[in-house]
């Protein structure tokens, strides 16, 4: 295991090796992207989220059944149900105000040309004038302002470059598009994860979309594993889609704190890529015979299928469904356990 703290410093310090790759990485945006990937642009998927969940009634629907499920889960009859003050449905974006969004690793601030954002891109590198330059990773919390919306909005306006903190709960949406496995350890991606957790107002969205050529179902036992993590950290999934290159997952924030002893109980590894167990010794022994799987592996792998997408925008109804799948703990994910 290596001293990932120290390769992350280096590799920030190295800024004209970041210069390029930031200068690459629009371009292939500009050139490639929107020109090939018709009908998958990310971007105008985390946008159609955000519409549908924010002004089009997402949210209200998910605070419905997240209310019947906790009635449910709490045994009353449905006379103590009606009898029961129905709590106030929260509206983060007031209108006509905007959606505060966060773009982390934004290198061009792709969300700037939408009206309905208020967007903040950061970047360690920027390649437009836009993004402001900041270290996510070590990015400083402060407490959370006590403002109205449109004083909170003023003040985003105002933001200094570069950005070295911000006060916790600003935003209602936090994009990290092709982010977390730009990380050298699960480690720090699931710091990323819980750094979007204090940063995002409650009820608000954490967008994820990581890269994957693979078919869809290639890697379901890890993107198990992900939604596992990032849930332990106070989330619930709200939508997940398969693209032809791309995982594209959306997560609610569905409670203030998370727990303490997540550290302990091996959430952070779960966030693993398959680079994370690559090495030159893979490559040399590729003529070794191929190990056969176990029973407990085998109903493993049947589980991962419970993980797939299916059909576009598709919406989970909120709740965990580990009800509905074999007990699983993250200490028996044999993937982490070669780890």
């Amino acid at each position: 295991m290596g001293d990932f703290d120290k390769i992350w410093r280096e590799h920030c310090e190295d800024e004209q090796t970041l210069s390029e790759y930031a200068l690459a990485m629009k371009n292939l945006a500009d050139n490639h992207w929107t020109k090939k990937c018709e009908g998958e642009g990310r971007i105008e998927w985390c946008r159609s989220v955000c519409q549908e969940y924010f002004l089009d009634g997402g949210m209200k629907r998910m605070l419905g059944k997240d209310e019947k499920s906790a009635t449910h889960a709490m045994g009353l009859n449905s006379a103590s149900v009606s009898a029961q003050p129905g709590g106030p449905i929260p509206s983060l974006v007031s209108q006509p105000g905007k959606m505060r969004l966060l773009d982390v690793g934004s290198c061009f601030n792709p969300f700037l040309r939408f009206d309905e954002f208020l967007t903040v891109g950061i970047d360690i590198v920027p390649a437009v004038e836009s993004v402001y330059k900041c270290d996510f990773l070590n990015l400083q919390l402060q407490q959370p302002l006590q403002l109205a919306g449109d004083a909170v909005d003023a003040f985003l306006r105002q933001l200094h470059n570069p950005i070295d903190s911000l006060p916790a709960q600003l935003f209602h949406v936090v994009v990290f598009s092709l982010l977390l496995s730009y990380f050298p350890s699960p480690y720090q991606r699931w710091l990323c994860c819980k750094k979007a957790h204090e940063l995002l107002e409650l009820h608000g969205l954490l967008l994820i979309i990581t890269p994957d050529s693979s078919h869809q179902n290639r890697h379901a036992l890890m993107m198990r594993s992900w939604r596992v993590a990032v849930e332990s950290l106070g989330f619930k999934r709200y939508k997940y889609i398969k693209y032809s290159h791309m995982h594209l997952i959306a997560f609610r924030k569905v409670s203030l704190a998370t727990t303490s002893d997540l550290v302990s109980r091996n959430y952070p590894e779960m966030l693993y890529i398959p680079q994370d167990f690559h090495s030159n010794e893979d490559e040399e022994c590729g003529d070794e015979r191929v190990q056969v799987r176990s029973e407990f592996e085998d109903d493993q792998l049947a589980w991962g299928f419970t993980e797939l997408p299916d059909t576009p925008y598709d919406s989970d109804s909120g709740e965990s469904q580990g009800s509905s799948v074999p007990s699983f703990h993250e200490l028996e994910d044999p993937i982490l356990l070669q780890s």
